[in-house]
């Protein structure tokens, strides 16, 4: 920012191994955004490496970064990114689309997936005629129905009441573990914490602690 120089993370030295759930969490302004942006290929670090199956995602450009994106990953965020003026099945549909899926199966899977998340009664609803539980359902059906090796959630049930936020994030864990896909979570919440694998800690852009959740249970 001018002549100054912000340190949003230093010295990050992390692996993330298939098939977990992980939580990244901190207050805000710890650089687990950050951290979550540049491992999901949203932004580039200004030095260092990330891999994802032996892949550099620091060496990719803006076009090989947005195809990774779509091959691999899937996200889930805070304030749900739906397209307003599109039903939930057409929400869910977009993912299908950039991948290219014909159009009569893209929009099976989107129903089925919108049925996986109890929303099959609302395929035709837009987002307006929802409430917040329910959109951020559309939102976690469009992050897993092109089936990615990685979803993403960055604060995934900020903008939810407590009961509503418990649901989402079974919901969540649950079709993470049963796809056998890697979830990784960022949040402030430490409730949230207790649905992963490995909780990292993050603090003025540093790693803090990393614990398993065996660890956290013992110490109990």
């Amino acid at each position: 920012m001018g002549s100054e120089k912000i340190i949003a993370l230093n010295n990050i030295n992390l692996n993330f191994d298939k098939n977990k759930i992980y939580c990244i969490i901190g207050t805000s302004g710890s650089g687990k955004s950050t951290l979550l942006n540049m491992i999901a290929g949203l932004e580039k670090p200004s030095k260092g490496q990330i891999l994802f199956n032996n892949m550099h995602l620091e060496k990719f450009n803006e076009e090989q970064l947005a195809e990774f994106r779509k091959k691999y990953v899937g996200f889930v965020f805070q304030s749900y990114n739906l397209f307003p003026t599109l039903t939930a099945l057409e929400n869910v549909c977009m993912p299908l689309i950039f991948s290219r899926v014909p159009k009569k199966i893209r929009i099976e899977k989107a129903k089925e997936m919108l049925k996986n998340v109890g929303l099959e009664n609302r395929i035709n609803h837009k987002p307006s005629q929802m409430s917040g539980g329910q959109q951020q359902r559309v939102s976690i059906a469009r992050a897993f129905v092109n089936n990615p090796s990685v979803i993403f959630a960055d604060e995934p049930t900020g903008n939810l009441d407590t009961k509503t936020t418990f649901e989402m994030m079974d919901l969540i864990t649950n079709i993470a573990r049963k796809n056998n896909q890697t979830l990784i979570i960022v949040t402030h919440d430490l409730e949230i914490s207790c649905y992963a694998d490995m909780i990292i800690h993050i603090r003025d852009g540093i790693i803090d602690e990393i614990k398993n959740q065996k660890e956290i249970k013992n110490e109990k």
